[in-house]
């Protein structure tokens, strides 16, 4: 793999650096989307009360984020940063697929379909109910209307 990458849309340079620093911080939501598979899960909320709110569900807010009350986001999550939680996103998995060392599962949430990937051995069925937790930690916060990373 190369020591730096161009991520490029329409003959425009959207952000160049190692690959890891894409993965981990990319500018906007073209280069969150492009880099990763599978790719990073885009979910639109609303910033309320120092939280991000999903259709009724609360998700905090990345550390150093700069998004204001009020404030149309989305909420970028990677696949393998989602934990199961009593608390977060709940909804009905569509699709269970084992690989051997991982398990992806497509999760319909609020009319929505998001990914996580478990490295564990998981016995989820299609149409099980489902609660997931992103780590706020490793997620991504981006203005809605500009697509740009709110850092």
């Amino acid at each position: 793999m190369a020591d730096k990458i161009v991520v490029m849309q329409g003959g425009r340079i959207e952000q160049v650096g190692a690959p890891l620093e894409l993965y981990d911080r990319p500018a906007n939501i073209f280069v969150a989307s492009f880099i990763g598979s599978p790719s990073m899960n885009l979910i639109d909320g609303v910033v309320k009360g120092g939280m991000v709110d999903v259709d009724g569900a609360r998700l905090a807010l990345p550390p150093g984020s700069n998004a204001t009350e009020g404030q149309q986001v989305v909420y970028g999550v990677r696949p393998e940063t989602f934990a199961l939680s009593p608390q977060g996103l709940a909804g009905t998995i569509a699709v269970v697929e084992p690989t051997g060392s991982e398990t992806h599962v497509v999760v319909r949430i609020s009319g929505r379909e998001v990914t996580a990937v478990f490295r564990d051995r998981v016995s989820f069925r299609p149409g099980d109910a489902i609660t997931l937790a992103p780590d706020a930690t490793q997620s991504h916060i981006f203005d809605k209307a500009t697509g740009q990373r709110l850092v």
